[in-house]
Formats: structure tokens, sequence, C-alpha cells
């Protein structure tokens, strides 16, 4: 069964269960003990430090081992951020973070600080200018992901750097998606990353913070992992996710450029074979292994379960796989399409003939799902040219489906006017009207939900 969903958790790499078993003969003992078994344990882990190190470009002394990249993110931003308390309590992040960075914001901002959330454009990438704007006096950290988790974008973290370093602001970089493919470049002051993201073990995480960064850890500590990783090491996932790195780092060039042609083909070959589709992301400064697109009339859950039995393991950002039945932050920070959204993410040694199965496979089942769904007739009144289209209650794709059944019954330079109480439906009608050629005019306040207007041009 063809797993495509890399970007998520990639499949352990032979390199990391063959140093796991090993490790776990020879790596069970205290690392912190003299006698002969944790003097062993010691040299497995800093042999594991100094390999990781090198992958990262850091030095073994400022990389600590952390029980989740989550974990890292967290531990990262709470100790930047106290350790620079005296210059404010202001903190910078993008708005396409992952979770793990905007929980952070989240609780800073509940214990009194500011956070300044960056915008990005379509592609899902932020403005350097927009970092440079938002740096302030009081600016205790910045943090900006090397590359987004869902769509595959690649930040400028260099450049953005760079802005940060003249400001005198250390900037954190999630390098989560990235780090298996090559070092992030620039003078970034901290750093987080999770093995299980390049074919390590679960359970390891990477925080880098450089010597000279201000750094106070919080909570509880104790004398392992220079007190920024308290509790017993787990040394053979360790010594695992060290190996694994080194592994996939040596063959990343070649295994980039391949990967590159199968995503560079899905991303052509979509909107040949399915109508109403986005392909979203940037089409160039990307993943080797990441393709996102999204589907017009598509329940996203619906989607994904048929792609299963199908053979095929996929994700998404859509707001219908959400139990809160609210649009992925990332797609709509981006403004792009939320409904019917597949997020294809190869793993190391994807099989060609795989993804040419599943280009075969996919416009069968997205026109199955569209037809379960069909086009429910929409409880509509005509006022001359504005028909008032009633989707209150209604969760997407339901919305946009009555739209676009309705659009052609009033005359070019007549509205509609969609009532919706959905959140998706702020993303995915303006969404709609770009694809279709034509204009949303904006949004009104209704007695219920939300009225979206959207003026016939064609």
């Amino acid at each position: 069964m063809p797993y495509f969903d890399a970007a998520s958790a990639a499949p352990l790499h032979p390199v990391a269960r063959q140093a796991l078993l090993a490790a776990l003969d020879d790596g069970w003992a205290d690392p912190s003990r003299l006698y002969r078994e944790g003097r062993k344990a010691r040299m497995l882990l800093d042999a594991a430090r100094e390999a990781a190190a090198e992958a990262v470009g850091c030095r073994a002394d400022e990389l600590t081992f952390t029980p989740s990249g989550t974990r890292a993110v967290h531990a990262g931003v709470s100790g930047a951020l106290a350790g620079r308390r005296r210059t404010g309590r202001h903190l910078i992040v993008s708005a396409v973070e992952h979770s793990s960075v905007l929980h952070s914001a989240e609780v800073f901002e509940t214990e009194g600080g500011a956070v300044t959330q960056v915008p990005v454009g379509r592609t899902g990438a932020v403005e350097v200018g927009s970092y440079e704007a938002a740096l302030r006096p009081d600016t205790a950290l910045a943090c900006l992901q090397s590359a987004n988790h869902e769509v595959g974008t690649v930040q400028p973290v260099a450049e953005v750097a760079e802005v940060c370093r003249t400001a005198g602001v250390p900037l954190l970089v999630d390098a989560a998606q990235s780090l298996g493919w090559g070092r992030v470049e620039g003078g970034w002051s901290l750093l987080t990353a999770s093995a299980h993201k390049w074919g390590g073990p679960a359970g390891v995480g990477l925080l880098v913070v450089r010597k000279g960064v201000r750094f106070a850890v919080q909570g509880a500590s104790d004398e392992r992992e220079s007190g920024r990783a308290p509790g017993f090491e787990n040394l053979p996932a360790i010594v695992a996710a060290a190996a694994s790195l080194r592994a996939v780092r040596a063959e990343a060039e070649q295994e980039a450029v391949r990967l590159r042609e199968l995503t560079a083909r899905i991303r052509a070959r979509v909107p040949e074979l399915v109508e109403d589709v986005e392909v979203v992301g940037d089409p160039e400064r990307r993943l080797p292994g990441i393709v996102t697109f999204s589907c017009l009339y598509v329940d996203g859950e619906t989607l994904l379960h048929e792609l299963d039995r199908e053979g095929f393991s996929v994700s998404s950002g859509s707001s219908c796989t959400s139990s809160t039945l609210t649009p992925s932050h990332v797609l709509k920070a981006m403004g792009v399409l939320s409904e019917g959204n597949v997020r294809v993410s190869l793993p190391a040694g994807a099989a060609e003939g795989d993804v040419e199965r599943f280009l075969a496979v996919l416009p069968g089942v997205v026109a199955g799902v569209r037809e379960k769904l069909g086009a429910p007739v929409p409880t509509a009144t005509v006022h001359a040219a504005e028909v008032v289209v009633d989707s209150l209650g209604k969760r997407c794709p339901i919305p946009v489906i009555e739209l676009a059944k309705v659009i052609g019954t009033v005359p070019v330079g007549g509205r509609v006017r969609v009532l919706s109480d959905d959140e998706a439906a702020r993303l995915d009608i303006p969404a709609w009207c770009e694809m279709r050629g034509q204009e949303y005019e904006g949004e009104e306040k209704a007695e219920r939900g939300t009225a979206y207007l959207v003026r016939r041009l064609s």
C-alpha cells in the first residue's frame, strides 16, 4: 500500500532500525554513571550528539536531545523568551507556523506577552520586509519555520535571520520538515527538529541553542541534557535518530532530484485530470516530496477515505477533516481553497509506478465523491437580479456547490448572496470566485450567520 504521508511521519529508515537494535544491547545503562556499562552508554550518547551536531552545523555542546520535536519547540520558545525578559515581552511568529509554535505563542500571550503574527502570500511564504516591520525595541524572540509542513513552501530563513541579527533579536527556526534534506542556512540562533520526520524513531527531538544566546530553562530541571530536557535519556532511540539523520543526508541530493520530478508531475497533471482543482504552495521554492491541492465540491474526509480504499495513504488540511470544522490555519492564512484538500508527501524511495497509479485513480475517486454529495437543491429567493442562497447549517463543500448551481440563474452583473454559518465559507467562496472568474464583493452580517456577496461577471 503506497504511503504518501511522509510529512507527518517518515517510515523508519533501515539504518535507524539497525542502530536501534544494536543500542538496545549496548546502550541500556545510565550514561551518567562511571562504571563500564555507564561509560559505554556515555560513548554512544556523545557519538550520537556529535553526528547530529555535524548534520545541523552546530557545536555538540549546543545541541540537546529532547523527548519530541514539540517538546523542543516549547522548551526553546519559553527558554529564549525567559532569557531575554529584560529586553521585553514581544514575540514574532509567522501565520503558518506549526501548531507547536503557535501554541507556545498562545501560552506566552496568556501570561501577558505580546505576539505579532506575520502574514504570508498565496504561496505560503513570508516577506522579509514583513518580519523587519514587525520588529520592535521590546522584541525578545522571532520564530520562522524553514519550510511549511502542509504545502512544502520554503521560507527565506537566511534573509530573515540577517534582519533579526541586525536588530539584535534571536531567531528560532523550526526545521522539522527540512533537516533531513540539508542544513538550515543563515545566522539563526535556535533550531528545533524531530527525528520521526526524517526516518528516525518517534520520541526524539533536537533543540539547538547557539552560544551567546540568552536562555533560561523553564520548569523543573536536572543535570541531564544541560538541564534543558530533564529525565533519563532514551539512548537507543537517540542513537537511531542520529544514525538515520546521517544516512538520509548521504542520500538526500540524489533522492531530492527524483522526488522533485515526481511531485512536479503531480502538480502538472492533477489539474489536467480533474476539473476545478487548485494546486497550492510555491511551485519552485519548495521541499522535494510535498505537493498539495484542493478540489472544489468535495468533502475532504470522504475523499481521504476513498483514496484509502484504493490503497493510498494521504493527509489533508481540509476543514472537513477537522473536529472543529474550521479550515487549516495554513490554508486560511494563504487565502486558498480549503475544501477537498489533499497533501501528498512522498517518502524516500517512493516508486514512480505508485505515483502513476495514484494519478490514474484520482479522477474517478473525485468524481465519485462529487456524485455522492450531489448538488442539493438550494433554498433560493429571487429578487430581480439577486439570488439569496440559504446554506445555514450546511458544511463544506455544500455552500460552494449551491453557489455554483445558481450563479447561472442571475444575469451578468447580477448578484448571489450566500448565507452561511460555516467558517470555511469565508475562505472557500472567495477562492471559488477567483477560480471561476466571478467577482467576490465581500461579506455582510446577516440575522443568522454571514452573507457572502458574489457578482456574476461571465
